[in-house]
């Protein structure tokens, strides 16, 4: 029997409140062949490696620049972008009240297309995206309107497989009480790129196709450097490996982590350090062409929010729909300002930076899940 390849496209605003069975549809851009994933069913189960996963579910497409999963428990959704840009969102059902699902700064640590719970009698979580180690994780489930997991993101069934298809290790997820969606940043004390002709960060970028980088500390035409048409003959091409840096008020550090390990860590000074900065992630897009300065985002974690008395009023709470906001920068850039990192620390990160890469900036430490196959966990509720 001929095997049948119809494309299914990824995209979609949808979800209007109160329609249970809204339908989620692809985007053209991201296309995957239907005969790399079975439909989901329960009793199919059985264990797959991360990479014999990945190799029978490979996108034909991949995404166009660094993606964000950012998940809003008032609103039980969660929006897709990809570059800075919203590319789809769909409803979900995260943690009850007595099993909430934590707040804060994540990303994808493993993936498993048929998993089943350690913890609660093995129970089906097929399409499993692990963002902690202590048993959360994004999954196909049942989304009933509400809150109802044990603390795990519940994701409708064609979402969780579109969404599976689309991430890797390291994708960030941002989990906040509101809406929050990334915008765009500009500041002086944000890193730019450092590359030397002839060095691994420039010869990792001339490879990807990147045109020109400009170091801040140097100027344009000392920095400025055309990419060969081609990567010499024989060269194998280095892979580009985001790092991800975090800036803790409480402890008064900067932590830099590359590919799930550390490398290290520096003091740094804090303006007014008794007075709190909030959690901040800004994220390096995919870098420009031209000597154009890299673009950034910043999606800020609102501090403090509403709590809900008694799991029956957490049932039959509506749950509402908004549309984004588009937020201003102004305090996550105030924050930027009032940080002052050694000078040899910003020329050794910049020497590091690719896109994707990352910097958060709260007034927690890292989570004590931070650690062996993890990038930066922060909690902040």
């Amino acid at each position: 029997m001929r095997k049948q390849t119809p494309l299914i496209a990824f995209t979609a605003f949808m979800l209007s409140a109160g329609v249970a069975h809204a339908q989620f549809l692809f985007w053209p851009q991201y296309r995957f062949w239907p005969g790399h994933y079975a439909p989901f069913k329960h009793k199919h189960h059985h264990r797959q490696t991360n990479s014999e996963s990945a190799k029978n579910a490979r996108p034909e497409d991949p995404p166009k620049g660094p993606l964000q999963i950012i998940i809003s428990i008032a609103d039980q959704r969660v929006s897709l972008f990809d570059n800075g840009a919203l590319i789809a969102r769909s409803s979900v059902s995260t943690g009850t009240q007595g099993h909430p699902t934590p707040l804060g700064v994540f990303s994808v640590i493993s993936k498993q297309r048929w998993h089943r719970s350690n913890i609660y009698s093995a129970a089906p979580m097929p399409y499993m995206q692990r963002i902690t180690w202590s048993g959360i994780a994004l999954h196909a489930g049942v989304v009933p309107g509400h809150p109802a997991s044990h603390g795990c993101i519940r994701l409708k069934n064609d979402f969780a497989i579109g969404l599976w298809h689309l991430t890797k290790r390291g994708t960030r997820v941002i989990i906040a009480h509101d809406d929050v969606q990334p915008v765009e940043i500009t500041n002086p004390h944000l890193f730019q790129p450092k590359a030397v002709s002839g060095s691994p960060e420039f010869q990792a970028a001339t490879v990807a196709g990147k045109s020109t980088l400009v170091s801040k500390a140097e100027t344009p035409e000392a920095t400025s450097l055309k990419v060969p048409s081609s990567a010499p003959a024989g060269a194998a091409p280095k892979k580009m490996i985001p790092i991800s840096v975090f800036v803790s008020r409480k402890l008064s550090k900067l932590f830099v982590r590359q590919g799930f390990s550390p490398l290290f860590d520096v003091a740094v000074k804090i303006e007014n350090p008794e007075e709190p900065l909030g959690t901040h992630v800004y994220t390096a897009m995919e870098f420009q062409s031209e000597g154009a300065p890299i673009r950034w985002t910043v999606v800020s974690i609102p501090d403090e929010f509403p709590r809900i008395d008694g799991a029956k009023k957490e049932r039959e709470a509506p749950v509402k729909q908004t549309a984004l906001s588009v937020p201003s920068p102004d305090k996550a850039n105030a924050v930027l300002n009032r940080i002052e990192i050694p000078q040899d620390t910003v020329e050794r990160i910049s020497e590091l930076l690719t896109p994707a890469s990352s910097l958060i900036i709260s007034d927690n430490g890292f989570s004590h899940e931070t650690g062996k196959d993890t990038d930066f966990i922060v909690v902040t509720h």
